[in-house]
């Protein structure tokens, strides 16, 4: 989500909360982690779960507050706020003293969005954060893309293209198949592989003239054509500088890039893991990086690893959920205590093998259910099951992260276990969808 809006600094919203904000300042023992907006699931809570846990009293400034059930489930403060604007959300944290009492003890977001906003507003308060200017640079694909080719970190050949027919010039010059991706976004939205100019000007027409809204991006006057990496994929976990740990990532079948899974650790000798880490910090640092939570998503390919996407945020897709479970390394909790000064050295405590596996919607249409959940959960090695819509949700798929129906995660003691848990609990899953004129299809996972 990408708000554009004006005015606005703190209106409080105060229904169904346990906590509210009148308490008229006097109380100066609270100190408020700023949420600014949030994953709708997943990680955000999460933040806010792990803020409670470490003393601090988790606030989230939103846009639409509506947006985030869990707030009210869980009992949140929660302020409306443009968090588009970072003067309005400094208002609003200025507010949140005056009225509510204690001091701002950490400002940061779950959203890849917002991550530049959190960063610019720790500044002005003198809190901790990561450079903005160089989250900011890192978020624009094409300026990533330009800065790690200048620093000679390795990745695709890339272009930028205003049109489908500047498009197709640029993937003539770089090669069949090539990759169109939106200038800005996240979750494999808009993203295809393309084998034919005429799929390119499909691709390009698909991101620059659609509804910015519908298809869940901010507005894009460009995209992306680079070079298709061949090659396996992972993804590097990194605090700070330092590497948590490598994910393998499995991904549906192309033209489309959508994670259907991922296993940590990967399974990596101790030359190809070097590698590959070597491959991330050096994206970090020629990015400006290396404060907070990033991921480093790159591909082996014949040529050596090349870096896919870096991005200046914790994982999504539950990978901190996963890590967790195989090392014992809570990323959340890290990432909320570093912004509010509590950092700790992680360390591992556990030395096991984890695994997720994501249910996709086969098809739009109306939920009925999704059934097995109960059965997934019984299955040997199965830590937990969820899913992501209520019956009657309108499911349209998208090609991206937001077909995912539900998701599976296994512990193990070895790799083969977990993934082995993993497809078993997914197996015990069946989506049931409907429609006004076909009636109910029932889908089972692949």
């Amino acid at each position: 989500m990408a708000p554009g809006r004006g005015g606005g600094g703190g209106r409080v919203d105060r229904r169904g909360f346990g906590h509210n904000l009148s308490g008229g300042g006097d109380d100066l023992s609270i100190e408020w982690l700023v949420l600014v907006e949030s994953n709708t699931t997943g990680s955000g809570q999460l933040f806010c779960s792990r803020a409670r846990d470490i003393g601090l009293r988790p606030v989230v400034f939103a846009w639409r507050p509506d947006r985030y059930p869990y707030v009210w489930a869980d009992g949140i403060d929660v302020r409306t706020v443009d968090t588009a604007d970072p003067e309005a959300v400094l208002r609003a944290a200025a507010d949140l003293i005056e009225e509510g009492g204690g001091r701002v003890a950490g400002v940061t977001s779950s959203s890849e969005y917002f991550v530049a906003t959190a960063s610019t507003v720790a500044r002005r308060l003198g809190l901790p954060h990561a450079d903005p200017e160089a989250v900011r640079g890192c978020r624009d694909k094409f300026t990533q893309r330009t800065l790690l080719s200048g620093a000679c970190v390795p990745g695709p050949r890339f272009a930028l293209a205003s049109t489908p027919e500047e498009a197709v010039v640029a993937a003539e010059r770089i090669g069949l198949p090539v990759v169109v991706k939106p200038r800005t976004g996240s979750g494999s939205i808009g993203v295809r592989m393309c084998g034919s100019l005429a799929h390119v000007r499909a691709a390009v027409s698909a991101i620059l003239d659609a509804d910015a809204a519908a298809l869940a991006l901010p507005p894009q006057s460009s995209v992306l054509v680079e070079e298709y990496l061949d090659g396996p994929e992972y993804s590097v976990e990194t605090l700070d500088t330092t590497v948590v740990g490598v994910t393998s990532k499995h991904l549906g079948p192309e033209p489309h890039f959508v994670e259907i899974g991922h296993d940590f650790p990967a399974a990596l000798d101790a030359s190809e893991y070097k590698a590959v880490c070597d491959a991330a910090l050096s994206a970090l640092r020629a990015l400006g990086l290396g404060w907070g939570a990033a991921h480093v998503e790159l591909r082996r390919t014949p040529d050596g690893c090349r870096i896919v996407e870096v991005n200046p945020r914790l994982a999504g897709g539950m990978i901190p959920r996963v890590v967790e479970e195989a090392c014992g390394i809570d990323m959340v909790l890290h990432v909320v205590a570093e912004a509010a000064r509590r950092a700790t050295t992680p360390r591992p405590t556990l030395a096991l093998s984890a695994s997720i596996r994501f249910l996709l919607a086969g098809r739009s249409g109306r939920l009925v259910e999704v059934s097995g959940v109960e059965e997934a959960r019984r299955v040997p090695g199965v830590v937990e099951v969820g899913t992501s819509w209520e019956p009657g949700h309108d499911v349209t798929i998208r090609n991206s992260f937001q077909d995912r129906a539900a998701y599976v995660i296994t512990v193990a003691d070895d790799r083969e276990a977990a993934a082995l848990a993993g497809a078993s609990g997914l197996a015990a899953l069946v989506i049931q969808i409907a429609d006004d004129q076909a009636g109910p299809q029932v889908s089972r996972p692949h």
